[in-house]
């Protein structure tokens, strides 16, 4: 069995469980953990999580942050500027922040309780803002459940995105290849 039908395992018998409720947002977060190297293996059956979730009886909304700097730069008035001087774009960045941060909580807000919505294409993101802080701050919204699909390990209680600097300590549910099924 490969490492992402092992995934898919792991997360259909978890998500299949039944929801505790009044848990907090942090609680309500899963990572689906993953190797980098494996990212477009797992983008192509990302269709094989949402029917582990629909067959659950849980509705499924996903939101790709793949594009989303891109866009949000491509929308910039001053987006030349900040390729001439990009020492100037850190200040900026922390409105990217806000604002899709603002984005995700929204669709966030809007689902039920008994709803996943997934987010893909967080790698894209590393560099510019915080995965940790964008978690945590989308924390009050989670009404059912966040899914998060993080390249990156975890191990002993630690997320590490691309194993590129120390990790960070978060109360989600980690969902590896390797658990025991």
């Amino acid at each position: 069995m490969s490492k992402i039908d092992r995934l898919i395992r792991a997360y259909a018998e978890h998500i299949s469980l039944p929801w505790a409720r009044g848990l907090a947002g942090e609680q309500r977060t899963i990572f689906v953990c993953y190797d980098p190297a494996d990212e477009r293996r797992l983008r192509t059956r990302i269709d094989e999580f949402e029917l582990a979730t629909t067959s659950a009886n849980h509705g499924w909304q996903r939101i790709d942050l793949t594009d989303a700097f891109a866009e949000w730069m491509g929308g910039l008035e001053y987006r030349d500027s900040y390729f001439q001087y990009p020492e100037d774009l850190p200040p900026a960045l922390d409105l990217f922040f806000e604002e899709l941060s603002g984005k995700v909580q929204a669709k966030l807000a809007a689902a039920s309780e008994d709803d996943v919505v997934a987010l893909t294409g967080i790698g894209s993101l590393f560099g510019f803002l915080s995965i940790s802080a964008l978690v945590k701050s989308l924390a009050g919204a989670i009404q059912g459940r966040l899914v998060v699909f993080f390249p990156g390990e975890y191990e002993k209680n630690t997320y590490r995105l691309f194993d590129a600097r120390d990790g960070w300590g978060y109360l989600a549910i980690p969902i590896t290849a390797h658990q025991e099924a």
